[in-house]
């Protein structure tokens, strides 16, 4: 057998035993060793105000609500340089089975992580921004486990995380895209490239824009989807009181807390520019949202959300170059958070966890009008990156998705 014949065999055999699809698809790790040293410098010669601006403080009790504080980047600034090493973070990353597929003309990096179990339930999990693949790691060795103790039915998952377009190892996305696009070549990641017949959904901020796009447009394949945020923009107070819908105290101060997420970003190129070679300014950028949605419990408990986990993701950020691609995911869809509350055309199962500290909320009553909710739970702890600020309910929460997944004929 000649080399190149023997090659494309022993890449046959491989694809099978991992499923990982025609030879489009290559293995990859993270190895951005090489580029440290400057991102460091970088930091290292960052200038930051000696003292905070006296209008940022007054009467807000030195919060976030007029962004990143001055003592908080500090610190940030310091653990990266003495007490952060990419190195001891890249590793375990690595341990996880990465690849990327060209998939009409887009380069898409992904983490597919199989179960023991035969009858493992494919899913695709969508992070958001400014969220990474990072983001969705604390669930796979939670879903790949077989497990009965939430359903009472063995349930475990086939994992599969790709980067959004723009996004880490993923290629920008061209002119004109939208995450109609997204969801399209995802799903030819799910049948073409893997193989799935069938699969199911997890998503979250514009990933679960991505994500009900696909429950809506493949009702085939898309068999069931839980989502810890809607592609909808909240009711107001009026809207609200015209569906007959009433919020307890805790619900009002959840459902006025998505005026923070509004800082929409209207020119990418701007802001993309300025924080290219920049990362104590992506530092206070990403840091800031990532602080101020999540829970304010958060690196306590089950929270993962300490420091340097902001720092991990804030470096797979520079070093990968994505901060300015990825941030065109808003430019390139204005309308992605829509106020035309419609109906997904599927019968396939919705399931929908509410974290109290998120920044958007929804009452199960307007869930209910998107798709066919089969289950609605609430967590008291967490905020907009359950999978890092309360994992292990978020895993069961989507495990759930073992009792209704043959409920619907293939």
């Amino acid at each position: 057998m000649r080399t190149p014949d023997l090659l494309i065999f022993v890449f046959g055999l491989l694809s099978k035993a991992i499923n990982i699809g025609p030879p489009n698809v290559r293995p990859v790790k993270l190895d951005f060793t090489q580029h440290v040293p400057h991102m460091l410098d970088l930091v290292k010669g960052t200038h930051l105000l000696s003292t905070e601006l006296q209008t940022a403080k007054m009467g807000l009790n030195n919060t976030l609500l007029t962004g990143m504080p001055l003592s908080i980047l500090r610190q940030l600034q310091n653990e990266w340089t003495t007490n952060f090493d990419w190195e001891k973070e890249q590793n375990p990353i690595n341990k996880y089975h990465q690849f990327i597929a060209n998939i009409d003309g887009q380069d898409v990096h992904f983490v597919h992580e199989k179960s023991q179990d035969p009858n493992a339930i494919p899913i695709i999990l969508l992070h958001g921004w400014p969220g990474s693949f990072l983001e969705m790691l604390p669930l796979v060795d939670l879903l790949v486990q077989d497990s009965s103790a939430i359903t009472s039915k063995h349930t475990s998952f086939n994992v599969v995380i790709p980067s959004l377009p723009g996004f880490a190892l993923s290629s920008p996305s061209p002119d004109g895209w939208t995450t109609s696009d997204t969801a399209d070549i995802f799903n030819k990641l799910m049948t073409e490239v893997l193989g799935y017949k069938t699969y199911a959904v997890h998503g979250t901020d514009w990933g679960c824009v991505v994500g009900y796009d696909l429950y809506d447009r493949f009702n085939r394949t898309v068999r069931a989807i839980h989502l810890s945020f809607l592609p909808f923009t909240p009711l107001d107070t009026e809207q609200l009181a015209a569906a007959n819908i009433t919020l307890s105290p805790r619900e009002v101060v959840q459902e006025n807390r998505y005026l923070d997420f509004l800082t929409i970003l209207v020119q990418p190129n701007t802001i993309g520019l300025s924080l290219y070679d920049n990362p104590v300014g992506q530092l206070a950028w990403i840091a800031e949202k990532i602080i101020s949605w999540s829970d304010p419990r958060q690196g306590t408990g089950p929270s993962l959300i300490t420091h340097n986990e902001i720092l991990r993701h804030v470096s797979l950020y520079y070093l990968s170059q994505s901060f300015i691609s990825s941030v065109y995911i808003y430019y390139q869809n204005p309308n992605g958070f829509t106020t035309n509350y419609t109906k997904a055309k599927t019968d396939a199962p919705l399931l929908y966890s509410d974290f109290q500290y998120n920044v958007f909320f929804w009452p199960k009553a307007l869930v209910e009008t998107v798709g066919n909710l089969v289950d609605y739970s609430f967590q008291e702890f967490g905020g907009h990156f359950p999978s890092l600020d309360n994992p292990p309910p978020l895993a069961d929460d989507i495990r759930k998705i073992g009792k209704y997944w043959r409920t619907r004929s293939s």
